[in-house]
């Protein structure tokens, strides 16, 4: 494999269990997976679920049913376990209360009494002086008669890391070397004051016990590496942790007005997408295009493919737009590739209730698997199919009155009843002889086939647009077709 790491590759997905699970969390979760694949390395899935206030068992099992259904399986973690279980975090406290306490007695960290009041009067001081405005060490080297009249007050401490005082460099996979100077990266706090672990403590020594290789996450955590660098520093140290893992930070993925796709966009969620019958491989194929490329000039190719070719050097550090449009566009290229078999399978959710607009006596199985092979060229996502087949299964087409308008035009009961005639007469096995009859018909009233067709189509389906005329036809059979144009013949006539 190109660019193969030296070290056996473990890298993780560890999402917090809050909202709908969102397509930038999803392109996160698929960059880790596919390059652990692609190495032959370890995906391991770990829930950050130490927020009580804002985690849900709901989004935990949102989270579950969503990486199973996009197919990104992993190798350590809920419901699989591993070797370094368990791996929610709400069930790790004692791990991070022991670390703490050992990076406490190492010097490594140390109890920080300020109150929020002088912490923000401090700040603004520095903001006015035109210095630095982060936590400014007032607490960092306090004698031991200075912290026991802190306590004697009854002072609550949270802990804070003590951060060195050089600069720190290191080398992301996505975008090369990167330097921080100490001055903008001061100490911060890893314990609250009610000792309860924060996630600029739990988060690296997780990564640190389960033996994590490469971190690669969104570019908003970028700011938080070198303290996590500084933190592993210390854990190896103390014999915690054995080495510092890669880093490679995702560009961001941009929504409308070239802002940054967030929560509260109404395409960043991805229960939107596989409601609307969006195929796992269509929208991996597409997610894994906002930063990374497979050719210059292959766009649509399978996640076997996708594993072969994919490797985090590759990924692009510029900020990747979600285009809506491409992204329906690849997965109607993905529901062409299906077996047509498959995708007749596929479409059954959108043949029943809720999505149904008929009912379940009128489905007829025979007439859709004789339509599903049309209707798969057609359909950009699998929600489609409902509108695209309703006229085989209602008693009744759709009323559309402004399909209708369209389509009633010029002298529409003339060319209906023509096309009735000739309909009659044609060769119902045949979809061209249906076609001829209604070029026929047309050419009696000097139209071509577009325009002999459009009535047709609403007399029968109720729509202007829909799948091919003729086979459908065909398929929904003489009867039925003749006694629609009859309906609408009369329709027009009152």
């Amino acid at each position: 494999m190109a660019n193969a790491p030296s070290v056996p590759v473990r890298v993780r997905f560890c999402p917090s269990p809050t909202g709908d699970p969102h397509v930038g969390l999803v392109r996160t979760a698929l960059f880790n997976w596919a390059y652990a694949r692609h190495t032959g390395g370890t995906m391991v899935f770990r829930i950050e679920d130490t927020d009580a206030a804002r985690d849900s068992e709901e989004s935990y099992q949102q989270l579950l049913d969503s990486m199973r259904w996009l197919g990104l399986d992993w190798d350590e973690g809920p419901e699989v376990g591993g070797p370094h279980a368990p791996y929610r975090q709400s069930q790790r406290m004692d791990l991070y209360k022991d670390v703490a306490g050992k990076l406490l007695a190492a010097g490594h960290a140390y109890h920080c009494y300020c109150s929020t009041e002088e912490l923000d009067a401090r700040r603004d001081a520095a903001r006015a002086a035109g210095k630095p405005s982060g936590y400014d060490g007032h607490c960092r080297d306090l004698t031991d008669e200075q912290k026991e009249a802190y306590e004697t007050e009854g002072r609550p401490a949270i802990v804070r890391f003590r951060m060195p005082d050089e600069a720190i460099t290191f080398t992301d996979l996505v975008r090369g070397e990167i330097t921080v100077q100490p001055e903008n990266v001061p100490d911060y706090g890893i314990v609250r004051a009610n000792g309860a672990p924060l996630y600029t403590l739990v988060n690296p020594v997780d990564d640190a016990l389960m033996e994590i290789t490469h971190v690669l996450r969104g570019e908003d955590l970028l700011s938080s590496t070198p303290r996590q660098i500084a933190l592993y520093r210390a854990l190896i140290s103390l014999g915690i942790a054995k080495e510092i893992p890669a880093f490679g930070h995702l560009p961001y993925v941009m929504g409308e007005g070239n802002k940054k796709l967030s929560k509260r966009d109404p395409q960043a969620s991805l229960n939107v997408y596989r409601e609307r019958g969006f195929l796992p491989e269509g929208l991996l194929n597409y997610l894994s295009l906002l930063g990374w490329s497979f050719s210059a000039d292959q766009d649509i190719f399978t996640v076997p493919e996708l594993i072969e070719k994919f490797d985090v050097a590759d990924v692009n550090a510029n900020p990747a737009r979600f285009d809506l449009k491409k992204a329906e566009s690849i997965n109607a290229d993905h529901i062409r590739l299906l077996d047509p078999k498959a995708f007749a399978d596929a479409c059954e959710p959108w043949l029943a209730a809720p999505h149904a607009n008929w009912a379940p006596e009128e489905f007829d199985r025979p007439a859709w698997e004789a339509i599903a092979p049309h209707a798969q060229t057609r359909v950009t996502v699998l929600s489609d199919i409902t509108a695209n087949v309703d006229f085989l299964f209602r008693a009744e087409p759709v009323e559309d009155e402004a399909s209708w308008a369209k389509a009633m035009k010029g002298d529409p009961v003339a060319l209906l009843t023509s096309a009735r005639a000739t309909l009659e007469a044609a060769d119902w096995s045949d979809p061209e002889s249906l076609k001829n009859a209604v070029l026929a018909a047309g050419e009696e009233h000097g139209l071509k086939l577009g325009k002999a067709q459009a009535p047709v189509r609403v007399a029968v389906t109720g729509r202007t647009v829909g799948l091919p005329l003729f086979e459908s036809l065909e398929i929904l059979g003489k009867d039925k077709t003749l006694t629609r144009i009859d309906a609408a013949l009369a329709k027009l006539a009152g």
